[in-house]
């Protein structure tokens, strides 16, 4: 990848300095200015990655020269502060999920991205998942027909010891924590783009570990798409062993993932669907292992959403510079990041209230 004239600011220096500085980089777009809170972990960082310049003020990123555009990678419940000073800047902005709070604080945010007439990308890097891509482009090409059923679990033990170090905010529902907040943003992204817009949910949050926490390490979903197609998304971070299963059945056979690869169950008998070069992923590439001390920090130790990152800003450099790649799944907005927020919030009242929510 040639390099650009694009600087960047990464704002975090937890996940944004592990997998956003690497990932900018390999993009072609230089990383100008690390931001943190500690003055100390902020500058030892930003020597080790060689990035120029450490802040812990976001406005002396905002007014660097070389900053052209913003990544976010800080507490959800912070995210739009940060986002919508960044837009008033001038600045592209990238924002991570869980997206805001609150779908209100979602909304502001895309005003503010709207009215700057800035690049905004909410960081749904899973899209670029080869097996979740390859997937997607199956079902959008009718290759099982009109979707009717579909079907994801994930139990995974990242929680399942009480002790779990984790930021503090996954603790806290209000700002917006929990395994809802870390993770399923991710699968229902993932449906939206698989299946189209939802039209409404039940939910209930629950928890399998005992913690002092007022958010939950679990989720059960039942959702209906307003294209016809029933689903149900479970998973839990507080299960001992890891299983996964994603499905879904339409009027001319059955889609299934397993990791990268995507089988698809017709008339015809079972196959696996070809990987097109340009959605496979390259090997995965883990931060260095000193630099991973948490429970939080080993959800990233593998690296595999290190190439995921690099073409979702691959995705946003091309936007920017108009110059769009057209091989890649489009990357999501803070379009997204509101209907996300939409149905996250949903999910909670369904959760609290035990309603169905129209959406």
């Amino acid at each position: 990848m040639s390099e650009s004239t694009l600087g960047a600011a990464v704002v975090g220096t937890g996940f944004g300095f592990l997998t956003h500085v690497r990932a900018l980089e390999r993009a072609g777009i230089r990383v100008e200015a690390l931001v943190g809170r500690s003055s100390q972990k902020t500058s030892e960082r930003a020597k080790r990655g060689g990035i120029p310049n450490a802040f812990t003020r976001l406005e002396d990123a905002l007014s660097h020269p070389g900053v052209d555009l913003v990544t976010i990678a800080t507490p959800p419940h912070t995210h739009a502060e940060i986002a919508i000073r960044a837009c008033a800047a001038g600045k592209h902005v990238m924002c991570e999920k869980p997206f805001a709070a609150d779908v209100a604080e979602a909304e502001r945010m895309l005003a503010a991205a709207e009215k700057a007439g800035v690049v905004h990308v909410m960081g749904a890097e899973f899209r670029y998942s080869a097996g979740q891509a390859l997937a997607t482009r199956a079902i959008r090409d009718g290759v099982i027909g009109t979707p009717r059923l579909a079907t994801f679990m994930l139990m995974h033990p990242g929680l399942a010891d009480p002790a779990s170090e984790v930021p503090s905010w996954w603790g806290v529902q209000a700002d917006g924590g929990g395994w809802l907040g870390a993770y399923a943003s991710h699968v229902i992204d993932h449906m939206r783009m698989m299946l189209g817009e939802w039209e409404g949910l039940s939910a209930s949050l629950d928890s399998v570990v005992e913690r002092e926490w007022t958010a939950e390490d679990s989720f059960t979903v039942h959702f209906r798409t307003t294209g016809g197609c029933t689903g149900v998304l479970q998973s839990s971070a507080g299960t001992r062993g890891i299983f996964m299963a994603s499905l879904v059945s339409g009027t001319a056979g059955t889609l299934s993932i397993h990791g990268d690869t995507v089988t698809v169950s017709d008339a015809l008998g079972a196959r696996d669907l070809e990987m097109p070069a340009e959605l496979a992923n390259a090997a995965p590439h883990p931060p260095d292992a000193d630099l991973l001390t948490t429970a939080y920090d080993m959800l990233h130790s593998m690296g595999i959403d290190l190439d995921p990152f690099t073409k979702l800003f691959r995705a946003m450099r091309g936007t920017i510079e108009g110059k769009p790649v057209r091989d890649l799944p489009e990357p999501a907005t803070f379009v997204d990041g509101v209907a996300l927020q939409r149905i996250t919030d949903a999910i909670r009242r369904s959760s609290r209230e035990r309603t169905w929510e129209a959406l």
